[in-house]
């Protein structure tokens, strides 16, 4: 799969507000700071169609992004930044719930996590949700370009055998918005899910 036109066409702070045309969605899910923008930018080969914010916590809505004219790539607002005020923290989380218990058109959802930390259990929350709710998700390594690479395949059996059991992860692949490392497996995953029919 490659992505030749990608353009930013709403932000929404209210599910009310969300398309209601039929196009798949995929959805980027991940801690404030995660490197989101940066791997949108990588997927849609735009340097700055997300913006990349020196100010974690920024992103308040889910922002749509237009893929080819068939479907959208949706960026969800970052978690776990502690210096956002507590009642916007928890009206991002229910936005963000909502948005995951009952959209029809979410096809598949890219849940990043920092590969120079262990998961943290906010991330472990989400992956809980995204299993609950039967929604196919894949893990992606960010910044897997910062590890050393001898011990790359340790790490990632490690990862594997944390998110694989969950029945609804469908892989689990390293990344890099620097070196394009993963870019081809995440867009071939994105492929397939929006090829198949909406989740019941």
């Amino acid at each position: 799969m490659k992505i030749t036109s990608a353009e930013f066409v709403l932000g929404v702070a209210n599910p009310k507000q969300l398309p209601n045309d039929s196009r798949k969605e995929i959805a980027f899910l991940g801690r404030s700071n995660v490197g989101k923008s940066s791997l949108l930018n990588k997927l849609c080969n735009r340097k700055s169609l997300a913006r990349k914010s020196t100010e974690p916590g920024k992103t308040r809505e889910l922002n749509y992004y237009l893929v080819d004219r068939k479907f959208y790539f949706v960026d969800l607002p970052g978690y776990g930044y502690a210096k956002v005020p507590e009642q916007i923290r928890t009206s991002w989380g229910k936005l963000i719930e909502q948005y995951l218990k009952s959209r029809e058109q979410l096809s598949m959802v890219v849940q990043l996590i920092d590969s120079r930390h262990e998961p943290t259990a906010l991330d472990m929350m989400m992956v809980g949700w995204l299993d609950y709710y039967e929604v196919p998700f894949v893990v992606a390594l960010t910044k897997s370009d910062k590890l050393p690479k001898s011990k790359m395949p340790t790490y990632i059996e490690k990862v594997k055998a944390l998110f694989l059991p969950y029945g609804h992860c469908v892989d689990v692949i390293p990344c890099s918005a620097i070196t394009g490392l993963g870019k081809a497996e995440i867009l071939g995953q994105v492929a397939h899910h929006i090829a198949k029919k909406s989740r019941s």
